[in-house]
Formats: C-alpha cells, structure tokens, sequence
C-alpha cells in the first residue's frame, strides 16, 4: 500500500513564485483505500528542488515534509496511516522525526495487535492487561519478535499423572495453567510455567474428550453427555477448586446431549458443545440453559466460534453457521478423504484451519459479500501419514498433533492478512506446501496439541503430557552468536599478533608460503593427472 504526491505545475524550477503559488495543487491518490482526495491546495510555497521524482531513493529532510505531509490536515493524515500494514507504518515512523511520533502513536497498532492476538488479557491485572509505560507498536514489535521463538531452540517438561491416554489438553494462557484429561476420567490441573501437578477432580465415570476455560469457568466434556463445570472462586489462586476442599460448592453439571461430547468452547456469553448426537448446543452462561441447537448430518467432532458466526466439522463436511438464525451460511463438502476430525479459526474469524482423516490440512478463507458468504480454498499441507487429530493456531503459528506421533509448525503468515488490505496472494487449490518444523520423538498416537505463551501442549496415546517450551530460544541463538562472533574475533587476533611478531623477527608468514607452494586447486589438479597419466602408460 503506498499513496503517492503528484505536483501538477510543469517546470518547477523556472516558473515564478506567483505563477507556482496559483498553479500549485496536490494530488494524493492510494490504493485500494478509503482515502480519494482529487487536488488539495498547499498552504505555503514550495522550494527549487523539494519534490522528489517517483521512485527516487532520496529522502525528504524535516523541512520539505512540512510543505508536503505534514501540512495537510490531521484527520487526513491518520486516515493515509489507517491504510498501511505494519511494517509500511513502521517504514513511515523511520522517515522523519515529524513523522516518527505521528506513526509510532496511531491507534492502528491497537488494531494490528487485537487481529493477530486479541486484546492481552492478565489474570490479577488490570482489565487492559497493560502498563501505561508501553505503547501497543511496542507491545506489537516484541509480540512479533517473539513469533520467531519456534523455530528455535527447546527445552521439553514431561508431566506425568495420568494412568490412561489423553484425549484433550487445554492451555490458559491469561492464568498460565494447562488442564488435561482422557481415559482415566479425571481432570488435572498443571502449573505452566513449573510443570506439577496443582490439583485433579475425582473420576467423572467417563471418558472426557473435550475441554475449555476462562477466567471464570471451566468446563469438561464426556462420553456421558454430560458437561461438568467449575466456577472460579475470587481470592483462589489456581481460579479453580477441583478437589471440592473449599466450602463454596462450586461445580455442576448441564445435561441435554443424547450422545458423547467430543468438542466444546466458550465466550463471554454461551458456551457451545458438539456431539455425536449430531448437534451442536449453545448454552447461555447466566442462566446455564440450552438457547439454541445447530443440527447436523453426522457425528460432529470440532468446533470455532466467532462473533456471530460458528465453525463446525460434521463428517467430512465443514459448516458455517449463522448463529442468530440458526441457520448454516455455507458448507464446505468432503473437506477432506474421510472424517475431517480437527478445526481451528483464526483471531478475526476470516480464515478457517481443517484437519482430516487423510492427514491433511485444509486453510480456507471465509469471505462475506453483504448476506452472501462464501468459502475459498487458500493452501492445503500434508504433512502427515495418519490422521490430523488436533489442530491449534496463534498467530502465526498453525501446530497439528496426528497419528504418526509428530507435530508439524506451519507459519501461515504470508498467507494472512489485515482488514485493511486486499489479499494480494492467490494460491492455486493444488498447491501443496511443507510445513516449517517437525516435532518428532512421539512412538504413539497424539491426540490433543494447544499453543500459546511460546509453548505447546500435547498429549496422547502414552498418557503423557509433554510441554515444549521455546522460551528461551532467542536468547540462546544470540548467546551462541556472540560465542561464535568472540571465536572468530580471538582467531583473528591470533593471526594478527602473528604476523606482527613475523615482521619484526624478519620471517616471513608460514601460512603465506604453503599457501603459496600448494594452491587449494592448482598442484593438487596436476598431481591428479600425472598419476592418471603413469597409470595409464603402465596399463599399456
């Protein structure tokens, strides 16, 4: 995206002042914008050479922006900034020192980082989650510096309590606890950042497949078709009291499912469940009733929530529903070779992540054109020889768990977009792209994987749970590039005293005369061919 000044007076540097300053107009033209201004008039003269020709690399000093930029009203200014992306914001906060606090202080930052990540959200904190000292292009630069961390180095704590397989794992981020559960039917909760074990429920009497949380409640999933469901006690410090120590009776059970809960999610206001009974329910939270019901033609094993809108995966299909008229948007059919058993959503809702039978997985764009929505296909992977059992993404990481025992890290972020911009890329249905890290070392079947907090959760077949912790990746690569860097710098100090103490004795450089006598390429090629040729002669 880049707006462009176009002087329309012909001979700068030979009209008069009186003629520049009646023939003088600017025209700003930006594309794919909001923004279409046909001439503005400038308010003071302009100088012998200030305009720079298009596509110079010359800079304009303080003083010429003044009579370009800067001189045009701040409401327009703000309005050219809210077409740019980051990093073109970013370029334009490093051209001037009038423009520096313009750029670095727009509100857009707020919105890039709510797209990417959603507005920070600090259990104990403020309701912003955020200091008065850091502005939101500082805490957006270090959330993008800290994207990098996964393809870095790692650490791995393995957590050990559970006597079965784990179906589900969940990561509360906000809280810094991970709960997981599976066969054994017993919830667990885990200090993140520590890796023990803080508390566990006593057996539910079923298999649980599914589970989400919040701040303030947590809610668990069974073959049972029950949901179980924990309220957060204020002052607690884990938020959740699962062993029943506490005098407040705090946990309850929903019921109206006729088959096993495999799927479920939460929002400020409902919580959704999916079943095999072939339906999708959304409960309201204050009166913990069933609203709504989303029929469906087969067993459903995913779900996303978004706003107004859901994300389902029943069979093979994939539905988009209107969550207000009950009704689905659109369907995507035969998503995938056989069931499509994973789904994730991005932070705005746009695009969609599937994860099948076949060991695919699927991006789509959701696009809306006024009560029409439709469904594009973007680019598909496969990275994996069994099926796609779980599926999580933050920004701009996608991380599936399989079958095959690996987890695979795809970086979708050229893929992405802002609200702002036009998709600049069109990717062909057929394309298949590898993903940008592997995770191996799993000997079983991965069933749940969740990311966040420059971690990810998994668990599986082995009834253990394994955190891979990235953490620290940036400061190790920049502690073995400064080792690297003193290495190099103390082997070159090393030769210079050498050819110091060389000069001064009257010897000439060792390595300079071998060097001289064996060339890397010269001696050792006709060596090479003299012995062919000997060897030749004697054959003969």
């Amino acid at each position: 995206m880049a707006f462009e000044v176009v002087n329309n007076s012909s001979n700068i540097g030979e009209t008069s002042n009186e003629q520049r300053s009646e023939s003088d107009t600017l025209n700003l033209r930006i594309e794919n914008g909001s923004v279409e201004i046909p001439s503005v008039k400038l308010s003071c003269q302009q100088k012998k050479g200030t305009l720079v020709p298009s596509g110079s690399k010359q800079l304009l000093s303080d003083k010429d922006l003044s009579t370009t930029i800067i001189d045009l009203p701040q409401a327009l200014i703000s309005e050219i900034l809210n077409c740019l992306d980051p990093k073109e914001l970013g370029l334009v906060s490093c051209v001037s020192t009038c423009l520096h606090k313009l750029a670095s202080e727009h509100h857009a930052w707020k919105e890039f980082y709510r797209e990417r990540w959603g507005l920070p959200v600090v259990f104990g904190a403020t309701s912003s989650g955020l200091s008065d000292e850091r502005s939101w292009k500082e805490l957006f630069a270090e959330r993008e510096f800290r994207s990098r961390n996964f393809l870095g180095r790692y650490s791995i704590d393995t957590l050990y309590g559970h006597t079965e397989a784990v179906r589900i794992v969940f990561l509360l981020a906000s809280a810094k606890l991970v709960f997981t559960s599976g066969y054994d039917s017993i919830v667990r909760m885990w200090d993140m950042e520590e890796g023990l074990s803080i508390a566990a429920s006593k057996p539910l009497g079923c298999t649980i497949r599914a589970l989400a949380a919040d701040t303030k409640l947590l809610v668990a999933g069974g073959t049972d078709g029950f949901i179980h469901c924990w309220k957060s006690l204020d002052g607690l410090r884990n938020l959740f009291d699962l062993t029943g120590f506490q005098k407040e009776k705090t946990d309850f059970r929903l019921w109206g499912h006729e088959g096993p809960i495999t799927s479920l999610a939460l929002d400020m206001t409902s919580i959704f469940s999916g079943s095999w009974d072939m339906s999708v329910r959304i409960w309201d939270r204050s009166s913990m009733k069933c609203v709504k019901t989303l029929r469906h033609s087969d067993w459903v094993w995913g779900l996303a929530p978004h706003e107004t809108s859901l994300a389902s995966t029943s069979g093979s299909d994939v539905y988009i529903w209107d969550i207000d008229r009950e009704t689905p948007l659109t369907i995507i059919r035969d998503a995938h070779e056989g069931t499509t058993y994973s789904l994730a959503r991005s932070h705005t809702g746009d695009f969609l992540f599937t994860g099948g039978e076949d060991g695919g997985i699927k991006m789509f764009e959701i696009r809306r054109y006024g009560s029409e929505t439709s469904v594009v296909l973007i680019s598909q992977w496969m990275p994996h020889t069994s099926p796609v059992y779980s599926l999580s993404f933050e920004f701009p990481w996608l991380v599936s768990a399989s079958g095959d025992g690996k987890l695979a890290l795809i970086d979708v972020r050229k893929l992405l977009k802002t609200n702002r911009r036009a998709y600049s890329r069109r990717i062909s249905s057929s394309t298949v792209e590898p993903p940008q890290r592997m995770l191996h070392g799993f000997g079983s079947n991965l069933f749940s994987v969740d990311v966040g907090c420059d971690r990810i959760v998994c668990g599986g077949e082995e009834g253990i749970v394994r955190i891979w912790n990235f953490t620290q990746a940036l400061e190790i690569e920049r502690r073995a590039r400064a080792l690297k860097g003193m290495r190099l710098e103390n082997r070159m100090r090393r030769r210079r005293m050498q050819m110091e103490m060389n000069a001064k004795s009257g010897r000439p450089d060792q390595c300079s005369i071998a060097a001289h006598k064996n060339p890397i390429n010269g001696d050792r090629n006709r060596a090479w061919h003299s012995k062919r040729r000997a060897s030749g002669k004697a054959k003969a």
